[in-house]
């Protein structure tokens, strides 16, 4: 038989016999009304386990991972309010359907079961996937939750406190909230989450406020690897600025009371607390997973003879609250009803076409209150002594941090973060005076952890900030690339639109540093930016560009709620020449505030016709270089910046090309994964002339004299435009 079977066999016959496992009496606040609201929950959840199995036998459900012996966690939802956000664990459906009940209009068994079924009509995802989640309830969907959710959960803790000191227009969370993370005993031990939890208590022990309740549903298992008996006690019990609370999550009664102590500390102190709540598994891990290929029959068996409904059943009866034949009344009229609903729900439509999956991955646009700009007193106090050098020629790094500093006063909703972008004023001073200018609530100095970096961005955009995040090199984006990849990015696709994480990430990165860093501060591969579906990538190759690009970028986040990341050359931060010693040819003047470049918009320089030299960033200031050698040797050429690599720019680019006798394309990222993979394409796809291109070497940038030997040179595109024009080998 299937263990789920065995277990709802064993639940109608012990209670009926009165055969329940031994347990403490039931006690604390917990009333009787609330007690019979967990139970249903408790019901319901193991109902819709048994059903989603048999859907998924008759091919019409798609994926399990059920909640059984995990219902405890309907009372920690009692303990708690249906504002206060909750970030769940994918065994956490009481949690879910215990805070349906503190609605009002919730049609959770339909909504549920219409996920299971993977219909278009399921009111969260849409049909893409089985996931927890509902925009009424404030439980954003989670998928495959490894840990990945708890840096946004301490993000969003954190935005409550900034919220009360400076509200943002889009502000969601009341000031009395607190944020409720729920995650696995095997989840702990990930890196993603003791970083987290690090920060947690590293924010706390500061005296930040920072209400967050971790929940631990400790089940001594992570699919097949056990446990330690003891660890997440030991583990969790002492940590600096984080309070420990346990409970048996067995006891309906004490788990209520338990946790409705933790969520008081948290929401009175303002500080997090660790919930360590013990359950157990029922039914083995996941889909088809059987437990005993890994455990044994006996193991089994006790877990599944400790089934906490059983324990709900002997509390309630023993506090006078339900017989056990009513008790099994509810248990078996849910079942029955939940097998009814699930037979409509199997019949609703599913989503069949490429366009209707795709539909939610880019996010709805949003209505923002009219921008003025700020007023020149403003702009006076906040530059000081800079205005008078707008007229005058600058570096990229000074016009990026007077467009940073006229964003933010514009928008008083943007917050920085990242290590060292404060007092220091970031690595390359390009975030100076900002700190001073605006204050440590709008830019803050981080721990030196990257996850919590982009976590504390996704946390605080879900309470109606617009987060702006600095990566100090593009190669520390590895440490942290599933923020973006597995969370921010893939929340409006899971959530149908209804939820979004807009920001605008910068990140220092790619090549031509002189005699510094190597690899690790030296990264000219963006593949894994973009492969992400959704996610903007801008890059700019010049001061003027970068501020007006960057303008673009904040009225992405800002209006179209997307995830935009903001790549600025470092190579290209100091530059002052182009052609030669002292010519000053590469800086520019700030541009004006309303000025602006907009997603797609290529940039053009020259005319001619017999190449055309398609860029971005470095590659674009050496090919501006290797044009006028060009030029002198009687060549007519036209260089393209690029500006934005994902999504390509593909129709502006074919109007720059349109007319161009040949086209080189040179990339300084790698040749396998680099831009050029997918310029090539698209150009021999489109257009009739001869393509090239020029790239880097698939390899790691090297340090000292070396430093560029991997990467396209002056000389090499000149080299190569000339060999093109004049059709020699």
């Amino acid at each position: 038989m299937d263990r789920a079977d065995i277990v709802h066999e064993n639940f109608l016959r012990r209670v009926a016999e009165r055969d329940f496992p031994p347990g403490a009496a039931p006690s604390g606040p917990l009333t009787a009304v609330g007690a019979v609201a967990i139970y249903r929950a408790a019901c319901l959840s193991r109902a819709l386990d048994r059903t989603s199995r048999a859907m998924q036998k008759a091919g019409q459900g798609f994926y399990t991972i059920g909640s059984s012996g995990h219902e405890g966690m309907a009372a920690v939802a009692a303990a708690l309010r249906p504002t206060d956000m909750a970030f769940l664990h994918y065994r956490d459906a009481a949690f879910q359907i215990a805070r349906a009940g503190q609605v009002p209009g919730q049609s959770i068994t339909w909504d549920m079961l219409l996920s299971f079924a993977a219909s278009s009509e399921d009111p969260i995802s849409g049909g893409r996937h089985k996931v927890l989640g509902s925009k009424a309830l404030f439980i954003p969907p989670q998928t495959s939750t490894i840990a990945s959710h708890l840096p946004k959960a301490v993000g969003a803790a954190y935005a409550i406190g900034a919220a009360r000191r400076r509200a943002p227009e889009h502000k969601v969370l009341p000031d009395d909230a607190l944020v409720v993370c729920t995650f696995g005993d095997a989840s702990a031990n990930h890196s993603t989450a003791q970083g987290a939890i690090n920060a947690a208590g590293w924010t706390a022990y500061q005296s930040t406020p920072l209400p967050l309740l971790l929940v631990c549903e400790d089940n001594g298992i992570g699919i097949s690897t056990k446990t330690p008996k003891g660890w997440i006690r030991a583990s969790f019990e002492n940590r600096p600025g984080l309070r420990y609370f346990e409970a048996d999550g067995l006891d309906l009664f004490e788990t209520f009371r338990v946790a409705s102590e933790a969520a008081d500390f948290v929401r009175r102190r303002r500080k997090p607390a660790f919930l360590h709540l013990r359950t157990i598994r029922l039914y083995g891990h996941a889909g088809a997973d059987v437990p005993t290929t890994y455990l044994s029959r006996a193991e089994v068996e006790a877990e599944e003879a400790n089934d906490p409904l059983l324990h709900a059943a002997r509390l309630l009866a023993e506090a006078g609250v339900l017989t056990p034949d009513e008790a099994l009344a509810i248990y078996v009229e849910t079942n029955e009803r939940v097998a009814r609903v699930a037979a409509r729900a199997v019949e609703r439509p599913r989503l069949k076409t490429a366009k209707d999956v795709m539909a939610s991955l880019i996010p709805p646009e949003r209505a923002n209150r009219p921008v003025n700009g700020p007023s020149s007193e403003a702009r006076e106090a906040a530059f000081g002594t800079d205005m008078r050098q707008f007229d005058t020629p600058q570096p990229m790094s000074r016009i990026i941090n007077w467009a940073l500093t006229d964003l933010m006063l514009a928008h008083t909703e943007i917050v920085m973060m990242g290590e060292d972008v404060g007092r220091k004023g970031g690595v390359y001073g390009v975030t100076q005076k900002l700190q001073s200018r605006f204050g440590p609530d709008r830019m803050i100095d981080t721990l030196l952890d990257e996850q919590t970096i982009l976590g504390l961005a996704i946390g605080m955009a879900h309470d109606g900030f617009l987060p702006m995040p600095e990566i100090q090199f593009l190669a520390y984006f590895h440490n942290a690339e599933d923020q973006i990849r597995g969370e921010a990015a893939t929340l409006s696709f899971f959530s149908d639109g209804q939820y979004a994480n807009p920001m605008v990430l910068r990140i220092a990165g790619l090549g031509y540093q002189k005699g510094f860093g190597g690899h690790f501060h030296n990264d000219n591969s963006v593949a894994v930016l973009r492969d992400v579906p959704g996610v903007v990538l801008a890059c700019p190759s010049n001061g003027a560009d970068a501020a007006m690009m960057l303008r673009e970028c904040v009225r992405l986040a800002r209006e179209e709620q997307r995830v935009v990341v903001f790549l600025e050359p470092i190579a290209l931060y100091p530059m002052r020449d182009l052609h030669a010693e002292k010519d000053g040819a590469w800086m520019t003047t700030y541009p004006e505030p309303g000025r602006s470049i907009r997603l797609g918009e290529v940039g053009v320089h020259g005319r001619g016709t017999d190449l055309a030299i398609v860029s971005f960033a470095n590659g674009y200031y050496l090919s501006r270089q290797a044009a006028a050698r060009l030029e002198a040797a009687g060549h007519r050429v036209r260089v393209i910046d690029l500006r934005w690599l994902s999504p390509l720019p593909e129709e502006s680019l074919l109007a720059a090309v349109e007319g161009c006798a040949r086209i080189l394309i040179v990339d300084e990222t790698r040749r396998s994964g680099g831009v050029a993979e997918g310029l090539m394409a698209l150009l021999a796809e489109r257009t009739e002339a001869p393509v090239e291109r020029l790239t880097s070497e698939d390899s790691f940038i090297a340090t000292g004299p070396a430093y560029a030997a991997t990467m396209p040179s002056a000389d090499g595109i000149f080299a190569t435009a000339t060999r093109m024009i004049e059709g020699t080998k």
